[in-house]
């Protein structure tokens, strides 16, 4: 074979690698190969790849011999049958019949006088021999059916009869007499005849009824539980109905409003009753759990000893430890085996901080805190950049905001607003979610040459379902294009009306640049803040929300944080998710140092030992023991819900890539600066998966990225994306001797369309047909040494020597194969056009009549699109 002559996509194909890897390998061995699937190796490199790569090659002819099933052919089908001799039909033999034999009437053997043998009564034995006269008389003779018998009748041996013997009874019979004492005698007198019913005098003041009522009162009193009978305890429900009908026969007497209103009261306060008394029986069959508790832990929680829960998870077939954790569905059958219902909480409910409560007088107002939402590019930095009177918008990458940010502005009455700027890109939905919920006031930025966009509506929905009153600016009226009635129409249409159009949510046209209209719409914002009458404590232990988290490199972990409630200073002990530590310092948003954070203030905090996710919940507590306990508590769970989550390959998924035939895998690990933008990142990366090729990621934190993520990628056969980090110097080295691909981003949707372009290039590009020509036969030669050739025209297209065919016949495809020549007159030529005649003979086929079609075509492969 001529040197290059094995294509090397055919050789990955043939030994069940990939292009890569056969590419790879060869440079291992010294030969430099070009990575692309259309190049050609040679003979010494096809061997040294084949005896490399033998194994895989039999692994798939393995799995294709598994598949395939022996055709049964239909020359093979007669000759079984023949082999086959016929079996004979059963004889199926005929019932014998019987003639029917007409039977004579039953033959009487012995009669039984019963009247005879049992004596008859006094006073009733003449009714008895009327009776049996009765019954002696002549009846009208009834004809005997004919009874065709089964079975001959057998008659019985006679047997004597022996009557029974007895004794009647007359009367009780006495023994003997007992002489009682008389009865003692009385202050009255003797009562020989017993007691004497003394007759009552009545007089005006007491009426024969009323002496009968009394007279039964007394006798039930009388008649009451004796005092050697146990009595019965009454059940709950028998009690609660006692009580109502007491309540209902007391309720009955009262004609006047005062008694009506005094039955309407106890009634409701015995429904209150009985309804806290069913609550509290239903809160103590349900139990409030996190995922994976332990086994000591839930029996705990049940009151029930350990032994019981581990029997019965023996009886399960699940053999557990004292302190082994359960999931889920092991906790709900165990819980039910006992009658108890299970409500699963998160980890922050399990293991969350009783917060003091706030009494009325302790309340003082405070200032409200606005988030800025809206689509991106719409102005709303530039608001807040106007408002703060810096340039937030140069810091940022792109131009575009990419993590949420708090600002406390001052202004020029001295009232204070906190604002919270969010990301208006779409990867960035989380975030925008957790600015809803952290807020009182939303400022909704639209722009007024753009229009109501998709994520306007997302941040619309969210203040929506957070429940917090929205003021509408539009911004950018100063612009050319710009159409404020636009925006009010679209927002009509979303069933929000402004103030100017009969509504109820203020809006307010501004121009973020050049400062117009910006103190109508604090204005407004201060209104609504007045209608809120927000208050807060600033006396007591503070607690709050995580806005961002970063590692920087000179301070350690800084975590932007927001104080809804208390007060919080320098020292503090802070659990933050989970994490915890002592708060060192603290800095506003422009960097300086403050002593104590009240309500409504966001704060820079040092002292952390990780960085809390975006939306976790702070407090402090008493001491850094207790912090340390509830952070490693919760730390270990979150470890348990990863690990009991992670999805494992199973058969039905390894099915599934072999019936895909070219599954493939990306592995990213991603880093970044902000806790929130890395978690936007990942989300977006997963949201490109397809059923050919799976993004995983098997890391994220927050942070430059260091030697642990090179090796980790290394091992995982990964790629490392940094989103606004660098790799350390160790990092980069230890990247370039492994050959780990490390990707920086500084602009979130480029970070999107890189990795989608490389996902894309992993896939095998896809092969299409393309039709090239239609060639008519209209003459047929037979030609000696060479077969049938046809003369043919070409209606459409252009036919090469190289095309391949088909052979059509009544729009049936009866062949598929290649050109063996192709002429002009006698003369061999590359290409004939349409509308010229040609003629042309098919490799290994010779059947080719006059009228068929034959379609010349060829395969392109195209780029393959997730």
């Amino acid at each position: 074979m001529a040197e290059g002559a094995h294509r090397l996509s055919k050789v990955a194909k043939e030994l069940n690698v990939s292009v890569s890897t056969l590419v790879e390998f060869l440079g291992s061995q010294g030969f430099k190969v070009e990575s692309n699937p259309n190049a050609k190796i040679t003979d010494a490199q096809y061997d040294v790849v084949r005896k490399e790569y033998e194994g895989e090659k039999k692994v798939k002819d393995e799995a294709k011999s598994q598949y395939v099933e022996r055709p049964v052919f239909e020359e093979e089908a007669p000759k079984k049958k023949k082999e086959e001799a016929p079996k004979p039909a059963p004889v199926i033999p005929e019932v014998e019949k019987r003639e029917k034999v007409k039977l004579e009437a039953p033959k009487v053997i012995n009669k039984i006088d019963v009247e005879a043998l049992t004596p008859a009564k006094k006073g009733r034995g003449k009714k008895k021999e009327e009776e049996k006269k009765e019954v002696e008389k002549p009846k009208a003779k009834v004809e005997e059916p004919v009874i065709t018998p089964v079975q001959p009748v057998i008659e019985k041996p006679k047997e004597d009869f022996i009557p029974t013997q007895f004794n009647k009874l007359e009367g009780p019979t006495v023994v003997g007499k007992i002489d009682l004492p008389k009865p003692i005698a009385s202050s009255a007198g003797q009562r020989d005849a017993g007691p004497k019913k003394r007759k009552r005098i009545f007089t005006k003041e007491y009426s024969r009824e009323d002496v009968q009522g009394n007279q039964q009162q007394t006798s039930a009193a009388k008649k009451g539980p004796k005092h050697n009978e146990p009595r019965a305890e009454l059940t709950d429900e028998e009690i609660q109905a006692q009580i109502k009908e007491t309540l209902a026969r007391l309720s009955g007497q009262g004609k006047s409003k005062a008694a009506k209103y005094r039955r309407q009261k106890r009634d409701l306060i015995s429904e209150k009753m009985q309804q806290e008394a069913e609550q509290v029986e239903l809160d103590k069959k349900t139990i409030k759990v996190t995922e994976f508790v332990s086994a000591n832990e839930l029996a705990k929680m049940m009151s029930i000893p350990i032994q019981d829960i581990i029997s019965t998870c023996m009886s399960l077939g699940l053999f557990v430890s004292i302190n082994q954790r359960l999931d889920a569905e092991t906790i709900t059958i165990v819980a039910q085996e006992f009658g108890f219902e299970v409500e699963f909480v998160s980890v922050d409910v399990q293991e969350a901080i009783r917060v003091e409560e706030d009494r009325t007088e302790d309340l003082l107002p405070r200032s409200p805190i606005v988030t800025v939402m809206g689509h991106v590019d719409h102005g709303k930095t530039s608001l807040l950049d106007y408002i703060r009177k810096t340039n937030v918008i140069a810091g940022e990458a792109g131009g575009i905001t990419q993590h949420i940010g708090a600002y406390s502005v001052t202004l020029e009455n001295g009232k204070k607003i906190t604002f919270l700027d969010t990301p208006g890109h779409e990867a960035f939905t989380a975030m925008r979610a957790r600015g809803a919920q952290a807020t009182d006031i939303a400022i909704i930025v639209v722009a007024a040459d753009d229009g109501v966009m998709p994520q306007t509506s997302e941040a619309i929905n969210h203040a929506q379902a957070a429940g917090v009153p929205m003021i509408f600016a539009i911004n950018k009226i100063d612009k050319p294009g710009a159409n404020p009635n636009k925006i009010k129409e679209a927002l009509a249409g979303m069933n929000i009306l402004v103030e100017d159009w009969g509504g109820k949510f203020q809006c307010q046209e501004i121009s973020a640049k050049k400062g117009l209209h910006i103190n109508e719409l604090l204005e407004k914002v201060l209104l609504e803040a007045e209608l809120l009458e927000l208050k807060a404590n600033p006396n007591k232990r503070a607690n709050g929300i995580v806005i961002e988290s970063a590692l920087d490199k000179g301070k350690g972990y800084v975590t932007t944080i927001l104080v809804e409630g208390g007060t919080l200073k320098v020292g503090d002990v802070m659990v933050a998710g989970c994490y915890s530590g002592k708060v060192k310092a603290m800095h506003n948003e422009r960097n300086l140092p403050i002593i104590a954070a009240t309500p409504a203030t966001p704060a820079l905090i040092l002292g952390l030992d990780g960085a809390p996710q975006a939306g976790d919940q702070f407090h402090i507590v008493e001491s850094e023991s207790e912090a340390r306990e509830i952070a490693n508590k919760r730390l270990q769970l979150q470890r348990e819900q990863g690990l009991k989550t992670k999805k494992h390959i199973t058969l039905d998924e390894i099915g599934r890539r072999l019936a895909i035939g070219d599954f493939k895998e990306l592995n990213v690990i991603v880093k970044g600066d902000f806790d929130g933008s890395i978690e936007a990142l990942s989300d977006s990366l997963l949201k490109l998966s397809s059923p050919k090729i799976q993004v995983n990621i098997i890391h994220k934190g927050v942070g430059a990225i260091t030697e642990s993520d090179v090796v980790l990628a290394s091992a995982s056969n990964a790629i490392i994306v940094g989103f606004q980090v660098r790799p350390t110097g160790s990092a980069r080295k230890l990247a370039e001797q492994e050959q780990i691909d490390i990707r920086l981003y500084s602009i979130i949707y480029n970070a999107i369309e890189e990795i989608r372009t490389a996902m894309e290039g992993m896939l095998s590009p896809e092969v299409q047909e393309k039709i090239t020509c239609n060639i008519e036969v209209r003459e047929v030669f037979n030609v000696s040494k060479v077969g049938n050739v046809a003369g043919c025209m070409v209606q459409n297209g252009k036919v090469t020597r190289n095309t391949k065919v088909r052979v059509i016949r009544d729009g049936i495809v009866i062949h598929d194969g290649e050109l063996g020549s192709l002429k002009r007159f006698k003369d061999d030529v590359k290409e004939v056009v349409s509308g010229y005649e040609c003629g042309l003979n098919i490799n290994k086929f010779n059947d080719i009549k006059v009228g068929d079609i034959i379609e010349g075509y060829e395969q392109v492969e195209v780029k393959a699109k997730l």
